[in-house]
């Protein structure tokens, strides 16, 4: 694992994805378009305008602290199951990712060739590898936001929790970039701008627990203890493994050229019953975890 205790705030800032940022005020469409809109064109450069004398103020007056731990392991597919080695000899397993499978009926045309995916399909059998990552902008977010709240000024609290959770996204933009070009490498001669970035053009994807490629948060435990990311970045896990501080980011990085977003959808009964059994759970736990996206009624 690799850790980075206080990244430059200013780098990230070039990878701020703006859309969900207004987004997040109610304010729908794409930057910067929205800056021109028509109807909210106005509301949304005035906000934006607050928001980068904010960013100004946060970055020069280092308001947070940017913290990450990555880690890349030797790793193998075993049916949905990722298994993850000790060493490169292979020979021993360290622990396991679990993944959950699509189980859709496909009716027409090519998407009826399509396969079900499950996140393990871009691991290969044989001699493979994974990487894991936790970022947070998060560090001093609390304090900013209770400071503007206890002098009265709550649209300044709400946009400097609107804009670590920004800062946190673009961390973990900058981080995959840096990972495919430099510290995993399978990417080093790759060359795109933000745009790309936010477009998802490259090669690789980095899918987070609790998201529609792998639903469950509960594999979050078996990331963070991969990567000590309590340890390496003060990242922790809640009961109910939400991330603290708020404003964090955390997933696996797959390399596969193939590998590509998607969502699980609904399971059946019989998956939830070989999934638990794999990762060792009481049926009716793992059915809390998944209780969104159960087909039936347990």
């Amino acid at each position: 694992t690799k850790v980075f205790d206080d990244y430059d705030l200013a780098e990230l800032r070039d990878y701020i994805d703006w859309t969900p940022f207004f987004q997040s005020w109610d304010l729908h469409g794409r930057y910067p378009a929205i800056l021109t809109d028509d109807v909210v064109g106005e509301a949304a450069t005035s906000l934006f305008t607050d928001a980068q004398d904010m960013l100004d103020k946060m970055i020069g007056e280092k308001w947070l602290t940017a913290k990450a731990v990555i880690g890349f392991w030797p790793a193998a597919r075993d049916g949905d199951d990722i298994i993850v080695f000790t060493d490169e000899t292979r020979n021993l397993e360290r622990t396991r990712l679990h993944t959950l499978r699509q189980q859709m009926q496909r009716s027409n045309g090519q998407d009826k060739k399509r396969a079900n995916y499950a996140l393990a399909d871009f691991i290969a059998e044989g001699a493979d590898y994974i990487g894991g990552f936790a970022v947070t902008t998060g560090h001093g977010e609390d304090d900013v936001a209770k400071r503007f709240e206890e002098s009265g000024d709550d649209y300044s609290s709400i946009m400097s929790k609107a804009l670590a959770d920004r800062l946190a996204e673009a961390f973990a933009e900058r981080m995959h970039q840096r990972v495919r070009t430099e510290f995993w490498g399978y990417a080093s001669d790759e060359a795109l701008d933000n745009d790309a970035l936010i477009a998802e053009q490259y090669k690789g994807i980095r899918p987070a627990p609790g998201y529609p490629a792998q639903p469950d948060h509960t594999e979050k435990a078996t990331l963070f203890e991969l990567l000590e990311a309590e340890k390496g970045a003060g990242i922790s896990l809640t009961e109910s493994f939400a991330m603290w501080p708020g404003a964090a980011v955390s997933g696996l990085y797959f390399a596969h050229p193939e590998s590509s977003y998607f969502g699980v959808g609904k399971i059946d009964r019989d998956q939830v019953a070989n999934y638990a059994k794999r990762k060792g759970m009481d049926v009716k736990i793992c059915e809390k975890w998944l209780s969104p996206i159960l087909s039936y009624t347990p």
